[in-house]
């Protein structure tokens, strides 16, 4: 059984569950539930975004985006002594730090650039969205080279 949610409708509210044939032959009508299993508005964004998402050439541009992005990072940020690595698939950007991230996602959010933490919160994770453009991507980029000076006054 997998549950799915905001993605699937360009972050509108929707939920799905997939499940095997042995567990859908187990579920009869109305034995689950959705808050959010979809209107009929959110089901059409829905099947938009799985027509976008389906399409070859898109999911390809998602990928040269994400190294792209990756080749810039090391380019700006890979020299810093606090940048242990740069990874990702496609778009999902993770930068390890040998120190806690939230400083620096502090200092981003504050020069108006939205990034996350994850891992054991020394990692910045950058999930910018898939139509995003090279240009965004390089200001992104900038202001977190920016932004890294908030890192030397980390524990």
């Amino acid at each position: 059984m997998m549950t799915l949610a905001k993605p699937l409708a360009g972050g509108l509210p929707i939920g799905a569950t997939l499940v095997t044939e042995r567990v859908a032959s187990a579920i009869a009508h109305g034995d689950h539930g959705s808050t959010f299993a979809g209107s009929p508005f959110v089901c059409s964004a829905a099947i938009s975004v799985f027509n976008k998402i389906a399409n070859p050439s898109f999911l390809s541009s998602v990928s040269k985006k994400g190294d792209y992005m990756k080749e810039l990072l090391n380019q700006k940020l890979g020299g810093n002594p606090h940048v242990k690595e740069i990874r990702g698939w496609g778009l999902m950007i993770g930068i390890e730090l040998d120190v806690t991230a939230s400083r620096l996602v502090d200092a981003c959010r504050n020069s108006g650039l939205l990034v996350l933490t994850a891992g054991k919160g020394n990692v910045v994770r950058l999930v910018p969205p898939l139509i995003i453009s090279e240009e965004e991507l390089k200001h992104a980029a900038e202001i977190l080279h920016e932004c890294l000076p908030a890192l030397d006054n980390s524990n």
